[in-house]
């Protein structure tokens, strides 16, 4: 038993491994997130693009004189435009906060693209271990329509007999191939998510996983890391610098530069001050601004109500899931037929009908235990995804 228990770790570890190599070569060669990287990097310059001073404007102005003996006149002026330090400040606390969304999106679509690794590594697993039962019952099966045709030949059994056994053959073996197809399908998927470069995945074992029992604290926990929750709430601070900067726009814009009148035996030059006033161009983005933040607020409050009443609704379901699993295992254990039927039907104890009753009984049992155990395995880790 202890044998059993070690080995039994070893092949959950193994399977961990496995499944943590994938993900980071999928995080790695994946096209669609070095794209998103790409992104992220224009997306935080962008950001910053537009904090530097504008451009400043130089002016230079020949204007003949009438009549000639006036002589001609020359005008020259270099000017700066500049905003206040209020708006300046604030248009760079705006380009940080926008920084922070653009990383908080990134996360979020590296979390959903590892979610989409994860199933498909489960999915092989999966088909892994399918395709392992599927080989040990053709095994089986092989088996029994050699002893069954021997039986034919020695007059124990009639031909429908034997045809049942031979058709339990033929369909243990196209499920095989079925199983074989799909498995290459979805190691075909994890490839296409890995950038093109090729994956392996041996393991027959699911990873070993832990759901703490009280949903609530574990809810807090990943409430703190959801990147999801993260990107809204990063919302409301991006929308509430763009009010500050709104507001800071109603600022007048300063301008200061060097101005240069020159004509026959006559020379003016100095410093010349302008002032922009914003009367007209700034109307009404302040509220729009402030109805941007509400907005936001309330597509958080959306999203946390969202977030809970899935990842709630996902632990009622792994939880049934998982006692699903426990009972099909145990009943298994104890139930585990396959061997007592084949020597019965060897000994002519029992028909071939009763022993493929038997057997499939037995085999859809473990069929619909390796489903749930599947499907438990993906609840838990679609749960466990807003921890990476």
């Amino acid at each position: 038993m202890f044998f059993f228990v070690m080995m039994t770790a070893a092949c959950c570890v193994q399977a961990q491994n496995e499944v943590e190599r994938v993900l980071q070569s999928v995080e790695q060669h994946n096209t669609t997130l070095v794209a998103l990287r790409h992104e992220t990097e224009a997306a935080k310059v962008g950001n910053h693009t537009n904090l530097n001073l504008p451009n400043p404007e130089v002016e230079f102005g020949y204007l003949w004189g009438s009549p000639s003996s006036i002589g001609h006149r020359k005008d020259v002026s270099a000017v700066q435009s500049f905003d206040f330090a209020t708006v300046t400040g604030a248009k760079r606390r705006l380009a940080r906060q926008q920084d922070a969304l653009a990383d908080w999106q990134y996360k979020e679509s590296r979390m959903q693209l590892l979610l989409e690794a994860h199933h498909l590594c489960l999915d092989a697993i999966y088909y892994n271990a399918m395709c392992k039962e599927l080989m040990q019952r053709k095994q089986y099966a092989e088996e029994i329509a050699s002893a069954q045709q021997k039986r034919l030949e020695q007059g124990d059994i009639n031909r429908i007999e034997y045809n049942q056994v031979k058709l339990d053959l033929a369909a243990v073996c196209a499920e095989l191939m079925r199983c074989n197809t799909e498995r290459a399908a979805v190691m075909a998927e994890l490839q296409r998510l890995n950038g093109g470069e090729p994956l392996l995945i041996e393991a027959t074992d699911y990873p070993a996983v832990a759901i703490a029992n009280d949903f609530e604290a574990w809810y807090a926990e990943a409430e703190q890391k959801s990147p999801a929750l993260a990107y809204v709430k990063q919302q409301i601070d991006v929308a509430n610098r763009e009010l500050a900067v709104r507001r800071a726009d109603g600022l007048p814009t300063v301008s200061l530069g060097f101005m240069g009148e020159y004509v026959s035996g006559e020379n003016y030059q100095g410093v010349k001050v302008g002032m922009s006033i914003p009367l007209w161009a700034n109307k009404n983005r302040v509220r729009q601004a402030k109805a941007e933040v509400e907005a936001a607020k309330a597509r958080q409050t959306d999203a946390r109500q969202q977030f809970y009443s899935r990842l709630h609704n996902l632990f009622v379901q792994q939880r049934g899931l998982r006692q699903v699993v426990q009972s099909y295992q145990e009943a298994l254990r104890a139930t585990d037929n396959t061997s007592l039927l084949k020597k019965a039907l060897d000994a002519g104890s029992i028909s071939t009908m009763d022993y493929l009753l038997g057997a499939r009984m037995y085999y859809d049992a473990v069929n619909q235990k390796m489903d749930a155990c599947r499907a438990w395995q993906k609840t838990v880790a679609e749960m466990q995804a807003v921890l990476l």
